[in-house]
Order: structure tokens, then C-alpha cells, then sequence
């Protein structure tokens, strides 16, 4: 079987988490917010989490949003995969989490499965890693984010030098993530996604935030640089599309959400096809054929 393409490139992506540590401009807000929905998500499970891995612990965010939630206690103990030192993204650089087989009860990761080349491979290593009626929680970004930026940058390209590079990372855009999950061996299987519009005095501003979240593109095939004269015409472009009567202009974050638990024999399973006791219509109250 062949290696999956390598189109991010990971020793840049931690470069670019060094950048964004060490800078004075914050922009956590959507990490916070995915974070608190993640901690939610965990509160209305009735049951604790001996073992837990944190896979995105550069700032134990879930962690403070889980204990501000007051599930503090809901796991007994933490374990963070950061590689390099507190505060950096926790894959390897080979994208396998450095679990043991049936090492941990929940993995949590937030909002950095999109930067992975081989997402099928990085789930099925998460499933292995969990104990029989083991959780895992996860986010990553979706096809539709920043989709206006994408028009925008685009455009202008084209319009200047005749042709268009890659500028911004393709997410995925409508995978079937439950599905996913099932394939990689997880039981109960969710995928939610969640859209949110952030807005900005100018595309210059979302492009720092951008930067100061680690969120810039970093392919491991070199673009050419991108003129002033396009980001220019970028800017421009953005703001006649997309502008609202202040000015102001929108950018799209896409947020799926994959949840799956560890098979375990206790937990509840699809009825097999012919097996219900009642028809569809029986159970509505209407006559067969009038549904």
C-alpha cells in the first residue's frame, strides 16, 4: 500500500506554532469556544475517565474549559503528547500519536486533525489506543472556512499573472466523518458540524489572526510568493464581494466535530433490518400509504 501524499509539511507547522506563541497579538477565540463545546459534549456523558490524552495541549485549553465547566474531576488523570515542550501542537512528526495499544479511557484533540496527511490512519492509531468503551473527541476545521479569503486570493491571482496557486489549506469538505470513524473501527460514530462568521475591519486583520492562531497555510510544496500587487487586489476584491454596509468584512470558520467510542458488549447496538416489533405507521397514528 502506497504512503499517503505529504501535503503539509510538519516541521514548518511547529516553526509556525513557535511564531504564534511568541507573539504579543492573541486570537484563541475559536479554540475557547470549540474547547467549552467539546467540554459540554463530556459533561452530559454520565460517567469518569480514569486515563485521558490530550492531543492539542499546547495551552491545556480543553483541560480549563473542562474544569471551569466543573468536570475537573471527570478525568482522573491527564496525559499530554507534546513532542517538543509545553505549548506545541502533539502529533509527531509522522502523525501517529505515540500511544500504547489500550493505553488511555479518552483522547481529546482540538482543532488540529486538518493538518494531518493521513486522517484515516491518525483515527485508526486514536481507536487502537483506547480501552474497551473508550471515547474519543475530536475537531478540525471543514471545507467551507474561509472559502471567501479562498475566492478572494484567487481571483486576484488569476486576474494579475494569469493563473492561481494553492494559498489556502484544503480542508475537508463534505467527508462523510461518521463514516470515517466506523472505518477506522470506532462503535457509535457522530459527526457535527458547526458554522460560525467572524468579522473583520479588513482581510489584513483575519490574515493576523490567522498567524497568531498557527492557522497559515504550510505546504510541503513551495508556492511562489505572493506579490503586493495581488494582495492588494485581494484586499480590494474581498471588500466588494463580501463587505457589509460598515465595511466590515465576514470570514467563514467551518468546525466538525467526530466523536466515536471503543467497542465495548454493553453498549447498544442497531437493531437488526426486520426486526422492529411495530410499523412506522402503526407508531405515527396514520393509515399505511399516507405517510
Amino acid at each position: 500500500m502506497s504512503a499517503p501524499p505529504q501535503l503539509f509539511d510538519w516541521t514548518l507547522r511547529r516553526g509556525r506554532l513557535e511564531r504564534a506563541m511568541r507573539g504579543n497579538h492573541t486570537a484563541d477565540f475559536l479554540r475557547r469556544r470549540v474547547a467549552e463545546d467539546m467540554a459540554s459534549t463530556l459533561m452530559g456523558i454520565v460517567r469518569d475517565f480514569p486515563e485521558g490524552v490530550d492531543l492539542s495541549a499546547r495551552d491545556r485549553m480543553f483541560e480549563r474549559a473542562l474544569a471551569e465547566a466543573g468536570g475537573a474531576a471527570r478525568v482522573c488523570k491527564w496525559r499530554r503528547m507534546d513532542q517538543t515542550g509545553e505549548g506545541l501542537d502533539s502529533l509527531q512528526d509522522n502523525e501517529v500519536p505515540a500511544l500504547a495499544e489500550g493505553s488511555a479511557d479518552l483522547v481529546v484533540s482540538l482543532l488540529s486533525l486538518h493538518w494531518t496527511n493521513d486522517l484515516p490512519g491518525v483515527l485508526s492509531q486514536i481507536r487502537r489506543s483506547l480501552r474497551p468503551d473508550g471515547l474519543f473527541i475530536g475537531s478540525l476545521f471543514g471545507g467551507a472556512s474561509l472559502n471567501e479569503l479562498r475566492w478572494a486570493l484567487g481571483r486576484a491571482e488569476t486576474e494579475l499573472t494569469g493563473g492561481q496557486a494553492t494559498r489556502v489549506s484544503p480542508f475537508a469538505d463534505a467527508f462523510d466523518g461518521a463514516g470515517l470513524l466506523q472505518r477506522a473501527g470506532f462503535a457509535l460514530p457522530v459527526s457535527d458540524i458547526d458554522r460560525l462568521t467572524v468579522t473583520y475591519a479588513d482581510p489584513f486583520a483575519l490574515i493576523r489572526d490567522l498567524r497568531a492562531m498557527g492557522e497559515t497555510a504550510l505546504f510541503a510544496e513551495r508556492q511562489r510568493p505572493l506579490t503586493r500587487a495581488v494582495v492588494a487586489r485581494m484586499a480590494g476584491l474581498y471588500a466588494e464581494r463580501y463587505a457589509d454596509q460598515d465595511g466590515r468584512i465576514p470570514a467563514t470558520f467551518e468546525i466538525v466535530t467526530l466523536s466515536g467510542w471503543a467497542p465495548h458488549p454493553d453498549q447498544q447496538k442497531p437493531l437488526r433490518p426486520g426486526s422492529a416489533k411495530m410499523r412506522l405507521s402503526d407508531a405515527l397514528g396514520v393509515e399505511e400509504g399516507k405517510l
